[in-house]
């Protein structure tokens, strides 16, 4: 019988619902390249991750990605900080699916609303949120290992050991 998938329902709403997101990769001596996502989509089954980046901001995080499949995904939403991280080992980079396009276009949207009502002035996270689609990467692996992140005495708890 095939092991549960390590995100629930709800996580899967909360990685697709407009929060800031970010991929890393590591070398091969373990030194991490960061980049900053502009989305995820989660798969129906909730077993596989896809993260969105654009590729001129990318370095040397596809090769490495290629090389090791190593990925470090964190997503954060800023109003709460509340912060999770997904590990895999199998991260592979292909072109956008048909609908990724709008499922993006509404987590920005909904990640600059975030933004503004914490004050920010829109054209700050629209100016670090924007990107030509049309450089847009894919970035698909399975999560092996989840963990909460967010600041305080749980960081760093397990996912599915109770804590959010």
């Amino acid at each position: 019988m095939p092991e549960a998938a390590l995100i629930d329902p709800e996580l899967a709403a909360f990685l697709q619902r407009g929060v800031s997101v970010h991929v890393s990769s590591r070398g091969p001596t373990n030194i991490p390249n960061l980049v900053r996502g502009i989305g995820c989509r989660v798969s129906a089954d909730r077993r596989q991750v896809t993260a969105f980046v654009l590729a001129s901001q990318c370095g040397a995080l596809l090769a490495e990605l290629a090389m090791n499949g190593a990925i470090s995904f964190v997503a954060t939403l800023p109003s709460t900080h509340r912060t999770v991280q997904l590990k895999g080992t199998d991260a592979k980079a292909g072109p956008p699916l048909p609908g990724d396009e709008a499922l993006v276009a509404r987590e920005r949207a909904a990640l600059v609303e975030d933004l503004v009502g914490v004050g920010y002035p829109p054209e700050m996270p629209r100016a670090l949120l924007g990107g030509d689609w049309a450089e847009a990467v894919a970035i698909t692996f399975t999560p092996t290992a989840a963990f909460v992140q967010t600041p305080g005495p749980g960081a760093g708890t397990p996912l599915g050991a109770g804590a959010r």
